[in-house]
């Protein structure tokens, strides 16, 4: 059974996870991008890769989450433990892939420069929907823990973004930049683990769930429907960053 956490280590853990996978992206993305071109094939590729490894990550968590018993805050640090681990070895990786791929072609280097991204992204996906029901079972308000986490992991994100750009690569390199992103990750699995084992009682915000619960029984929207609409609305926001 999960113990209570308390709210704003829980915001701070996912704004941290926030922070680095963007820190990741803008790295990998640069250093793929030395190896085997920069061209819109290759953005989109690295960017595909990045986004899908994200989606289907989160169905995996979603999938862990199914199950009563499982210790979804361990789960959670072992995904950001596993990412700081790929992060400390990813350039070294992708300069050995990239070496032994210098005279392969198209195809070949796509798929594997989708494939070293995709990996360490299924981590990060699956982070979401297990700290997402974590705090479910807290609370017991499903709309506004999603939300708040969701909103804090992509404050992260930005604020990830701005370091990156304005700071790190400048001035540590993407070697030192990765290994900031690697520390974070680490930050985050072990502030969760910490506040899980500690058991302090969270404060929980007691606004009425009628208005949840009024607002999600007005409109109901078909499953189909809303994946259709939801895909349209990424597809349309990536080619847009593209």
């Amino acid at each position: 059974m999960s113990r209570p956490f308390p709210s704003a280590l829980l915001h701070g853990v996912f704004i941290l996870s926030g922070v680095s996978a963007l820190i990741y992206q803008l790295v990998w993305q640069r250093a793929l991008l030395m190896l085997y071109g920069s061209n819109s094939e290759s953005v989109a590729m690295v960017v595909a890769a990045f986004l899908m490894g994200l989606g289907i990550g989160s169905l995996i968590g979603g999938w862990i989450t199914k199950r009563p018993r499982a210790p979804l805050v361990l789960l959670f640090g072992a995904a950001e433990l596993g990412t700081a681990a790929y992060g400390l070895v990813s350039l070294r990786l992708f300069d050995a892939v990239g070496t032994a791929t210098a005279l392969q072609s198209g195809w070949v280097t796509g798929v594997l420069s989708f494939a070293l991204v995709f990996l360490p992204t299924l981590l990060m996906g699956a982070t979401l929907p297990m700290l997402v029901s974590h705090q479910v079972r807290q609370t017991g308000h499903v709309g506004g823990s999603v939300s708040r986490l969701y909103f804090v992991n992509t404050l992260g994100a930005a604020l990830g973004a701005f370091i990156a750009a304005r700071w790190l690569l400048g001035g540590l390199g993407m070697a030192g930049t990765v290994r900031v992103a690697a520390v974070l990750n680490a930050c985050a699995a072990v502030l969760v683990m910490a506040g899980a084992l500690g058991g302090k009682k969270d404060e929980r915000e007691r606004k009425d769930v009628k208005d949840e619960s009024a607002g999600s029984a007005s409109v109901e929207i078909p499953m189909r429907t809303a994946l259709i609409w939801s895909a349209l609305s990424g597809f349309l926001a990536l080619s847009w960053e593209i």
